[in-house]
C-alpha cells in the first residue's frame, strides 16, 4: 500500500540535504546580528548631532520623485505651520519601516547617509527653551532626498487654521477681517441710526486696534514667532 506523502518531511529533508539545522540556526543567528547591528548604527545615527555632510547618491538608479529643494519645503512648512530640523530633536519613535527604507537606500546607492533632516509639526520635536513626519537626507545644492513617510496625514484645516500665523501681511488682513466682521454684526447696538461711514470706520478702527492689541498680549507674550521665520528655528520661543 502506498503511504501518503508528508511534504513537511520532504521540505526538512530537503533542507537538511543542503545544510544541517544547526549551521542553518547559526546562519540566521548571524543575520539578524547583523541587521541588529546595521539597525543601531542608523539609529545612532538619526539620534546624534548631525554634522554638515553631503550625501552622494547614485544617479543611474536615483528617484526624482523624491527630490525636493528647500524653498519647496520651506513653503510647506510655511503654510502648515510645520518645522525642518535635524532628526536629533525628534522625539517620537522611528518606525521600523523608516530604518529599513535607509538600509535598503544605503546598499541600493552603495553609501552611507547621514545628516538626516525632518518635516513634522513642532510638537513631535524635542525644541529648547529659549526663557507628526517627512525624513530627508541633505543632497548638496539646497536639494534633499526623501527617505520615508510615516504617521497619519494632516488635517485638511491645518492650514487654514495657521494662515493667519504665516507672517506678519496675513494676520493684518485676518484682523482686518474680523474687525469687519465684527462691526458688520454689531454697529446696530451702538448706532440707532443707519450710521455714516465714518462712524462706522471709526468703530472697525476700534475693534481693529482691540483684536491686535489682545493678539499681541496672548500670542507675543508666549514668545512664539511667525511660521515663515521659525520653520527652521530650534527653540519654541523667538530667541
Amino acid at each position: 500500500m502506498i503511504s501518503p506523502i508528508n511534504i513537511l518531511d520532504k521540505l526538512i529533508k530537503q533542507r537538511d540535504n543542503a545544510i544541517s539545522s544547526e549551521d542553518l540556526l547559526a546562519s540566521f543567528k548571524q543575520i539578524l546580528n547583523e541587521v541588529d547591528v546595521q539597525r543601531n548604527s542608523t539609529l545612532s545615527t538619526l539620534n546624534s548631532a548631525n554634522v554638515d555632510v553631503i550625501n552622494h547618491f547614485n544617479v543611474d538608479v536615483i528617484n526624482s520623485n523624491n527630490i525636493f529643494h528647500i524653498s519647496q519645503i520651506k513653503k510647506i512648512c510655511a503654510d502648515y505651520r510645520l518645522r525642518f530640523l535635524d532628526s536629533v530633536y525628534f522625539k517620537e519613535p522611528y518606525p521600523e519601516e523608516a530604518i529599513t527604507k535607509i538600509y535598503e537606500i544605503e546598499l541600493e546607492h552603495n553609501t552611507k547617509l547621514a545628516n538626516f533632516k525632518i518635516v513634522a509639526p513642532f510638537e513631535a520635536f524635542k525644541l529648547k527653551k529659549a526663557d507628526d513626519p517627512l525624513l530627508f537626507a541633505p543632497m548638496g545644492n539646497g536639494y534633499y532626498y526623501l527617505i520615508h513617510k510615516w504617521g497619519t496625514d494632516l488635517h485638511p484645516l491645518r492650514k487654514l487654521k495657521y494662515w493667519s500665523f504665516k507672517n506678519i501681511d496675513n494676520l493684518l488682513v485676518a484682523i482686518t477681517l474680523l474687525s469687519v466682521l465684527f462691526t458688520w454684526l454689531t454697529y446696530p447696538f451702538f448706532f440707532k441710526q443707519n450710521p455714516s461711514f465714518g462712524y462706522l470706520l471709526m468703530l472697525c478702527m476700534f475693534y481693529f486696534k482691540g483684536i491686535a492689541g489682545m493678539f499681541f498680549i496672548f500670542f507675543g507674550g508666549t514668545g512664539k514667532n511667525f511660521s515663515e521665520y521659525a520653520w527652521q528655528s530650534q527653540y519654541d520661543k523667538i530667541h
